[in-house]
Formats: C-alpha cells, structure tokens, sequence
C-alpha cells in the first residue's frame, strides 16, 4: 500500500512578503545526526546561504541531536519562507545522500506563522531553552549547535 503524503495545511499565499514563521523540522526515524558538530557546522553554512538567497534572516537557528528549529522572517515582500524551508530541506537533503545515504528529514514540517502580537524574543528564549528542557545543557550559552543572523547570541 503506498503512502500518500499529505498536502501542507495553510495556503501557500501565507509564506510570502515580511512575515515570521517558526520551522521545526525532524530527521526520519529520530536518528540523532546532530550531535556531531561537523554536521550541524555544515548545515549551519548550507542555512545561511539559503536565507540570503530567500532575502530572510534567522532570528534563531537551533539543531537538537534529531531535529531542528529555526525562526525565520521574511524581509521583503518577495520572500517565500515555504520556499526557503523547501530549499533548505532539499540541499541539506541532497547532502546527506551522498554522505550519510539511508539518514533522510521527515517528509513534512511543523511550522506557526507568528501573529503580530506574539513576542519575537520569547520565542527566541523558548526556541534556546529547548536543550536545557531535554537536559542536553545546564544553559543555552552552553549549547554549541545554535546560531543567529540577526542577534549576537554570545552576548545574551
């Protein structure tokens, strides 16, 4: 029996212009790829090519040993965050088959459009304090596998 995947829930109109979406993103079968630095360094890099590319920047970027977070603002009214989740999905993808061939991402995402009213920087901590919450550090300053292009995270 073949397994269709399911169309994404919002409307692909909802991704566009000068928006704020939070991505959290998992790897198939919750391999914990993660948790090797030369990886997460590698992804790093692949991520912010792709933000320039896409004209967002990232609040906040975080790797758990099995999945990833990232908020993302689109910053200017061509921006396609739908389109940046792909692209990433889609490089770091092909990346891993050709180095790491049977660790593959989820087919889909979870991601929420923050509405105007929600606090920016409290979805930063709350993003930051994911590893803390799993007992992966005793602080977010402590994680290594964390990043930013719109904040200095080390002053924080």
């Amino acid at each position: 029996m073949e397994i269709r995947e399911r169309r994404h829930r919002l409307s692909t109109k909802l991704y566009r212009g000068k928006i704020i979406i939070t991505f959290t993103v998992c790897i198939a079968e919750r391999y914990p790829l993660f948790a090797q630095e030369n990886i997460t360094r590698i992804f790093s890099d692949l991520l912010i090519n792709i933000l320039k590319k896409e004209e967002c920047e990232a609040h906040v970027f975080l790797f758990m040993p099995d999945h990833f977070h990232v908020l993302v603002e689109g910053k200017s009214d061509e921006s396609d965050l739908l389109k940046f989740i792909k692209n990433f999905k889609q490089k770091t993808g092909y990346w891993l088959g050709r180095n790491h061939p049977g660790i593959k991402w989820q087919k889909d995402f979870y991601d929420h459009v923050l509405r105007k009213d929600e606090d920016i920087l409290k979805q930063v901590k709350y993003i930051l304090n994911n590893p803390v919450r799993k007992g992966l550090a005793a602080d977010s300053k402590g994680y290594p596998f964390k990043g930013s292009t719109v904040y200095n995270l080390e002053e924080w």
